[in-house]
């Protein structure tokens, strides 16, 4: 039997280890993990009013998405203030009559997130989700599929502004 018969094996061994070691001391966890303590803060959150329909399906997501379902706070810790717009535009042109065969809707929201206590602004923002949409020949059915690309939009909008908000108060 010689040497490296001996070493290599040992040495497989030995590298087996030393990565076990050393991959025991990374941790990853989950953005709202309950030990971040991301939860209660976004528990705690109250947003301004929505001007428009759309903005009323953001702010309803988001009340949902950060409270559990449990609704506004009483005592919040945290303001947002909520912007949102909703533009709708065809595309897709069929030349022979002009008339749109698809569109987007963009539904864009700015917000601030200010502390309750002291209205020092802790975090600013600015997203943009596209709703791609379908448009049938029926007038009734045209405005429906907008309506649910602007609640398509407005469910995913509520997701990344949850996201930035437990980014900003994880920090």
């Amino acid at each position: 039997m010689s040497c490296d018969s001996v070493i290599l094996p040992f040495r497989k061994v030995l590298l087996g280890l030393g990565l076990a070691v050393a991959l025991a001391g990374c941790q990853v966890r989950p953005l709202y993990d309950e030990a971040s303590g991301t939860t209660g803060s976004l528990s705690s959150i109250v947003y301004s009013a929505a001007s428009n329909r759309v903005g009323q399906e953001v702010r309803n997501h988001l009340i949902f998405l950060t409270a559990g379902g449990a609704g506004e706070p009483a005592n919040p810790e945290y303001e947002v203030d909520l912007k949102v717009s909703a533009t709708t535009m065809g595309v897709l042109l069929d030349q022979s009559s002009d008339t749109a065969k698809a569109g987007r809707v963009i539904v864009s929201a700015s917000y601030k997130l200010k502390r309750a206590s002291d209205a020092t602004t802790l975090h600013t923002g600015r997203r943009q989700v596209v709703a791609v949409v379908d448009y049938p020949s029926q007038e009734f059915a045209k405005l429906r599929a907008i309506r649910d690309g602007e609640d398509r939009a407005a469910r995913e909008l509520a997701e990344f502004i949850r996201a930035d908000l437990a980014s900003a108060l994880g920090r």
